[in-house]
């Protein structure tokens, strides 16, 4: 048996610029653009799918109850391994729609009905009931200001959003979503070598921690940081082919 020792690491970080955020709740003259990428940190599942149906806002409306949600007619609703949206890959559910400028306090994915889970290659109904009723709320809390594009990434945390329920075969999905926007934070970028294995990839600041799987070619990226040091480290799951 061959035991690997060492996993090499390059990368690099990027911050960018920014605005700050404001509390101001009060609409401003003009219009912004938003898009909506949809990814995964990785999970201990074979794979899980989600029924994305619609993609809903509240601006200039910090209630919680159901009034004030528009749809924003998402362009890629359908069936979504999770699994798969990892290393830099994503959905784009919403692509630079235009809306008055001003405070988005919530963004909300609707969700349908074919959503499973796969386990050691057994598929089980993964019950979402808020998720069809009310949608996944994510808070924002992001003031548009006129005239600028804004895309959020919504990091869906599969590991801490599926669990079972107690005294039941019953799997409900709980949903942990890191929201951020991009063009307010920063990604690390490298490669690990070597490229037979599944390399697991993890930042931490301290507060939180991102992760994600290097693709076959051993690039990675982690997303949506806020500025700061991080720790990132490597850790090898398996090798391929074995």
């Amino acid at each position: 048996m061959k035991f690997l020792k060492y996993v090499i690491l390059s990368l690099s970080l990027v911050f960018a610029l920014s605005c700050n955020k404001s509390d101001d709740t009060n609409p401003v003259e003009g219009t912004s653009k938003i898009s909506v990428r949809l990814m995964d940190m990785p999970g201990d599942f074979d794979n899980v799918f989600v029924d994305v149906q619609d993609v809903m806002i509240k601006l200039n409306d910090d209630s919680e109850g159901d009034s004030g949600w528009v749809s924003v007619e998402a362009i890629n609703t359908g069936i979504y391994d999770l699994l798969e949206l990892t290393g830099g890959i994503d959905v784009l559910l919403l692509d630079d729609f235009e809306l008055p400028s001003g405070y988005l306090n919530q963004i909300r994915l609707v969700l349908g009905n074919d959503n499973t889970v796969v386990i050691d290659g057994e598929t089980f109904p993964l019950n979402t009931p808020s998720a069809q009723q009310s949608g996944l709320k994510i808070k924002v809390n992001q003031n548009l200001e006129p005239n600028i594009n804004y895309t959020f990434l919504l990091d869906f945390n599969v590991d801490a959003s599926i669990v079972m329920a107690s005294n039941s075969e019953n799997i409900n999905l709980k949903p942990v979503i890191r929201a951020s926007v991009e063009a307010q934070s920063g990604y690390i970028t490298g490669m690990v070598t070597p490229l037979d294995l599944q390399v697991l990839i993890e930042a931490t600041n301290g507060v939180e921690t991102i992760s994600t799987y290097a693709d076959e070619t051993g690039q990675f990226v982690l997303v949506g940081l806020d500025s700061g040091a991080y720790t990132v480290t490597a850790t090898p799951r398996y090798c391929f082919g074995i």
